[in-house]
């Protein structure tokens, strides 16, 4: 392709690459509320899954051959791996979407920090500052503001929406993925990704048959193909490209921070696409999401600089 040429000139962006990354991955919070009626949770994640393996067939299989012989020493791994950040992820966040809104699932999923936090001290010991502690805590109290509506009588009546909770296990799920990630085997990324996406698929078949054994299993409709079709390029492989040319432009540091812009995206895309309310306890929940995300770096930084 020719360096003149229209990608070339965005691949030379990292900060258009570095919003384009969360707003694709926010978009996938929109088709899962589109998927409703259209195509069924697991068969979504499966036909998403497959759809990307057959991209990388077609885009990337002369990298992935070659590295090979490492990744099979690994197989278990990225077998447990591809299950837990894109299966088990991925069945808890479509299936959240049948019970609760995009605006929830948007802003529930900037818990993952904080729960990145806690699963980094419960297995590998990595201790945080006050400063960290604090932001964590004021981002889950946010997430709590979305899981009570609000209405604090919700925490006597236990009344909680099923969605939002399977949301919150979709965020530990990943959380876990993350922790567990430095252990990867040395290899390049192109090719783990290919790796965990078919980990991703194999896994994902035993719960569309449990899902066509119940009777739930909706095969997709021409739009349902059109959102399965959203889901494996623009949210699985696009933004992973973006992000990654991103970070190697402008470093870890300064690309982490964009992430940030996922609940953002989520909302604004619940309201303008699907028509949502955005009540004012979304408004706070948000605010403290992204308020205690932004503590928990900034004092992260300030104690790197000491």
């Amino acid at each position: 392709m020719a360096d003149g040429s229209l990608w070339s000139r965005l691949y030379s962006q990292p900060y258009l690459l570095l919003v384009l990354s969360p707003l694709f991955w926010a978009g996938n919070t929109v088709a899962s509320r589109l998927a409703i009626g259209e195509v069924s949770p697991m068969a979504l994640t499966t036909y998403r899954w497959l759809g990307v393996l057959l991209l990388l067939v077609l885009f990337a299989r002369k990298p992935i051959v070659a590295e090979w012989a490492v990744m099979k020493g690994r197989l278990p791994y990225i077998l447990a791996m591809g299950a837990l950040g894109f299966t088990f992820f991925n069945a808890f966040y479509y299936v959240a979407a049948h019970f609760t809104s995009a605006v929830n699932i948007g802003i529930i999923q900037g818990a993952l920090p904080g729960l990145v936090f806690v699963f980094a001290y419960l297995i590998v010991g990595t201790r945080a500052g006050s400063g960290q502690l604090a932001g964590m805590t004021t981002t889950l109290v946010g997430v709590g503001v979305i899981a009570i509506k609000g209405d604090v009588n919700t925490l006597a009546s236990l009344d909680f929406n099923v969605g939002d909770l399977m949301m919150l296990g979709a965020c530990v799920v990943y959380a876990l993925y993350t922790v567990l990630l430095p252990r990867r085997p040395k290899i390049t990324g192109l090719s783990f990704f290919a790796g965990l996406s078919v980990a991703a698929f194999l896994t994902s078949l035993p719960f569309l048959a449990v899902e066509i054994a119940m009777g739930q299993y909706v095969a997709p409709t021409p739009f349902g193909w059109l959102v399965v079709a959203y889901c494996a390029v623009f949210p699985s492989v696009i933004s992973q490209i973006f992000f990654v040319r991103g970070v190697e432009l402008v470093g870890p540091g300064r690309a982490g921070v964009f992430i940030n812009l996922i609940p953002v995206f989520a909302s604004a895309l619940a309201v303008l696409v699907l028509h949502e309310s955005f009540h004012v306890y979304h408004a706070l929940a948000l605010a403290l999401v992204l308020g205690g995300i932004f503590w928990a770096e900034w004092s992260k930084r300030g104690r790197v600089a000491a």
